[in-house]
């Protein structure tokens, strides 16, 4: 028995050391990889030879995306190009008289009912001889009831009496709307005698005309581009809504662009609408393979969290600080994942608008527009490595959090100052007459813009209104100007001199930092020794400031 005793107690300091020294084997692993991890690619490549296959893929698609960026760019403003041509030439043929340029919101004004007829059916009998004046690819459209015309609607009160002179007034406040169909079977002529156009302009709220035109876009054939379908459903509206003695003339079009049925063109466009198609395939690809790469790190960073935690809490019996873990989640991983799926939707959008299958012009032109701006916004993150460009991406880090808190207070002030400026200053000046208008005044005042017009347009029909919007428009400026933006830089300046004293005497360390500067294995990693894991509240060593870097 005292034998066996004696080789169990033998046994036991062999076992206790094979324990000590394994543990020491998984702690010195985690460490070199957690530092491996926090390396940059040039770092990564110094240590093990690891190839920068996402930096050389980023640098990659940001050439490929901006250039299908640009293309699309292109042929979307010949889209645009052709859309607004056409409005103006609509207005110029069914508006009598437009001299060019709107009134205000409103195409233009007639202020006789003698004006209001011969505007109405001018509308008509150009609609009638449109193919014998138009200059463009124009023809005529199928309405809603699959019928060829036009379409007038009158909205008006139902029958009653109206004597100014007397003051007296019986009228019905219902709205009847009536409609007529008119094709182009019959003469203009015939037209104006229909009882329909007998307008009785005090009850009469509004006239509306529509009708739907079709139209070829050729230009995209000068770039060697398949041309678009147009639909046209243009709307001219009467309005005597304020039966003020003045009527309002609107024109609106809306185009909408439709796969042409039957296109026969011969040369060499449909090779070049292939060529473009396998370009946009290839960036499909490109940025399928980023996207791939950076889930792939994110799991893995995941996953040496998981590691870190577990050994921390093991070994020292307590959790690791919130900042810390956060670190392992790199959020420039996560914008160019965003960006990856945003410009693949938007590639694959773009081949079906090339193949004219699809012409959601806005959806595709959305998601390509944002994705080309996270792609160079993330450039910043390598800027990131040298560091006169990194104390710009560090005080940023540092005074959002700041300047949200701030500007979520400073809006609220912002949001009393619009409301009031409405209600109070909107009868009396063009900038206040909707919430939108006076948000957008307000924030232009705020950047000195336009002030003395602001001031200069306030009607003075009311003594008191005028002396209120003094009182209201200084003591907004006062405050927004002198106070609160300079508030709002100063928060900016505060993170500024803390970012700078930061690198001058080392940034505060925490448990992962410190944990970091424990390594036994220093000297293996000694040549490419470089200030990682540069957060703004810790994670930055001590030493010179040419090797500031960026986390990963």
């Amino acid at each position: 028995m005292e034998e066996e005793s004696a080789k169990e107690t033998g046994k036991c300091p062999v076992r206790n050391a094979m324990a000590h020294l394994d543990s020491d084997t998984k702690e010195e692993c985690l460490r070199e990889d957690l530092k491996f991890y926090f390396m940059n690619p040039c770092e990564k490549y110094r240590a093990r030879h690891q190839i920068p296959w996402k930096l050389g893929l980023q640098i990659l698609k940001i050439v490929m995306v901006t250039t299908q960026l640009v293309r699309f760019g292109l042929s979307n403003q010949m889209v645009v190009a052709f859309k607004e041509e056409n409005t103006v030439a609509f207005k110029h043929l069914f508006l009598k008289g437009y001299s060019g340029t709107d009134e205000d919101d409103y195409s233009y004004s007639v202020y006789t009912q003698e004006d209001a007829y011969e505007s109405i059916f001018f509308a008509i009998n150009q609609y009638h001889q449109l193919k014998n004046i138009s200059l463009g690819t124009l023809g005529y459209g199928e309405n809603e009831d699959n019928r060829t015309g036009l379409k007038v609607c009158k909205q008006h009160y139902k029958k009653g009496a109206m004597f100014p002179s007397n003051d007296t007034l019986n009228i019905d406040s219902d709205i009847e709307v009536d409609c007529v169909h008119l094709d182009l079977s019959k003469d203009p002529q015939d037209w104006k005698n229909l009882s329909f156009f007998r307008l009785e302009f005090y009850r009469l709220l509004e006239v509306e005309i529509s009708f739907r035109l079709k139209g070829i876009d050729l230009q995209t054939i000068h770039s060697r581009e398949l041309p678009d379908c147009y639909v046209f459903q243009n709307t001219i509206t009467f309005d005597n809504k304020a039966h003020s003695g003045k009527i309002k003339i609107y024109f609106d079009s809306d185009a909408k662009i439709e796969e042409c049925k039957d296109l026969n063109i011969s040369g060499s466009i449909q090779k070049n609408t292939q060529y473009v198609l396998v370009f946009d395939a290839f960036v499909i690809v490109i940025c399928l393979a980023s996207l791939i790469l950076c889930t792939r790190s994110i799991v893995l960073a995941l996953r040496l969290r998981k590691r870190f935690l577990n050994f921390f809490l093991e070994k020292y019996k307590r959790r690791v600080c919130n900042t810390d873990q956060w670190e392992f989640i790199n959020g420039w991983y996560v914008l160019v994942i965003i960006s990856d799926l945003m410009t693949i939707i938007g590639s694959i959008l773009k081949m079906e608008i090339k193949a004219k299958n699809l012409t959601n012009y806005d959806l595709c032109s959305i998601l390509l527009g944002t994705s080309t701006l996270f792609v160079w916004v993330g450039v910043i993150r390598y800027l990131g490595y040298f560091q006169a460009y990194n104390v710009l991406i560090l005080t940023m880090q540092a005074s959002l959090p700041k300047v949200l808190r701030f500007c979520a207070c400073a809006g609220m002030i912002y949001l009393g100052y619009t409301f009031c400026g409405w209600i109070v200053l909107g009868p009396y000046h063009d900038k206040f007459e909707d919430l939108n208008t006076v948000a957008e005044c307000l924030f232009s005042l705020v950047n000195g813009d336009d002030m003395f017009a602001t001031f200069a347009q306030i009607q003075q029909k009311s003594v008191l209104v005028w002396l209120f919007s003094r009182l209201y428009l200084y003591s907004f400026i006062s405050l927004f100007i002198y106070m609160i933006l300079s508030l709002f830089i100063a928060l900016i300046t505060d993170s500024y001199d803390t970012i700078k004293k930061y690198q001058q005497n080392g940034f505060p360390e925490t448990d992962l930092q410190e944990f970091l500067k424990e390594c036994s294995s220093k000297e293996k990693y000694q040549k490419e020794s470089s200030a990682f894991l540069s957060c703004v509240c810790c994670l930055r060593r001590k030493g010179s400031d040419d090797h500031l870097t960026l986390v990963n």
